[in-house]
């Protein structure tokens, strides 16, 4: 079973799993394997909120990984670096899965490349003014009364060179504060 993992701090200001943040920066801590299988099994909690039960077997072999009872298999161990990084945790008969995942530490961001670790920063840096998140959210809208989904007008805001603060807020509705 993969049920939700319910965080409130974390639900209110992390960076959700399909984000460019989590792709920038949780990639390089999880790996691209556990990084594509946390986004396999929040796509279904989308799909089933209070959870579901997943097909070990199928979902590794949709994701290109090999998997078997054993320990060593790619898929297992894809599951436990999402476990050991703290995006996921066993819970009785399953897994309970971050839907957002927080900023990463300090001693993630300090074993990074100095390029990421400089990007991280800008990331970080940059704050939202009135103006930006006003043109986040008029663009935005259009976007979302499209029917693109949230992660993708982040990604294109952020593209289009709004902040990534106000591309955040922008793309969730969320009320700019200071």
């Amino acid at each position: 079973m993969v049920v939700p993992w319910a965080d409130p701090l974390i639900d209110h200001s992390g960076h959700e799993v399909r984000s460019q943040y989590v792709e920038l920066f949780w990639l390089n801590i999880l790996g691209p394997s556990a990084t594509w299988a946390l986004r396999r099994l929040v796509a279904g909690l989308d799909r089933y909120p209070l959870g579901y039960e997943l097909d070990l077997d199928e979902t590794a072999n949709e994701l290109g990984l090999s998997y078997s009872t054993s320990t060593s298999n790619t898929f297992v161990k894809a599951l436990q670096r999402c476990v050991l990084f703290g995006v996921a945790q066993p819970v009785p008969d399953g897994l309970a899965v971050r839907r957002r995942l927080p900023t990463v530490s300090m001693r993630h961001l300090s074993r990074m490349p100095a390029g990421l670790q400089a990007r991280h920063a800008q990331w970080t840096v940059r704050r939202a003014s009135l103006p930006d998140l006003e043109r986040g959210r008029a663009l935005a809208s259009v976007m979302l009364a499209t029917g693109d989904e949230p992660e993708v007008v982040e990604r294109q805001l952020l593209a289009l060179g709004v902040s990534p603060e106000a591309a955040v807020l922008a793309a969730s509705g969320t009320a700019l504060t200071s």
